[in-house]
């Protein structure tokens, strides 16, 4: 038996969040989740912690500006950064070009977010 391949157009399911930003879903499991997301110019996220679920970023193209418990910290493409579960964040693009990364949540943040 092969594993499944996944390509954009083929994602599980695809949503919009946030302020006009966009997602694909690769991975919807309780205990992993995966998703592409993308950001257009000067959008921003609230912000929030999830309880239970660490998250892992992967900036794909353009630059992050993440807020982690007050602390800025701005990524490029090929750079990650982990959030762990109770730390308060929000991941915002800045810049005048789209942002897109990779987000792996484990467990799922499914009912696991709190807003600020």
């Amino acid at each position: 038996m092969s594993n499944p391949v996944f390509s954009r157009s083929e994602c599980l399911s695809h949503y919009r969040w946030g302020d006009d930003c966009y997602g694909w879903n690769y991975v919807d499991a309780e205990a992993l989740s995966i998703k592409q997301e993308l950001m257009p110019p000067d959008t921003a996220e609230q912000l929030h912690f999830h309880e239970t679920a660490s998250q892992f970023f992967f900036i794909l193209k353009g630059r992050a500006t993440f807020s982690i418990d007050g602390e800025i910290s701005i990524l490029k493409p090929e750079q990650g950064i982990e959030i762990k579960p109770g730390q308060k964040h929000f991941i915002a693009n800045k810049e005048s070009s789209d942002l897109e990364f990779i987000l792996y949540s484990t467990p799922s943040t499914k009912n696991d977010r709190i807003n600020l």
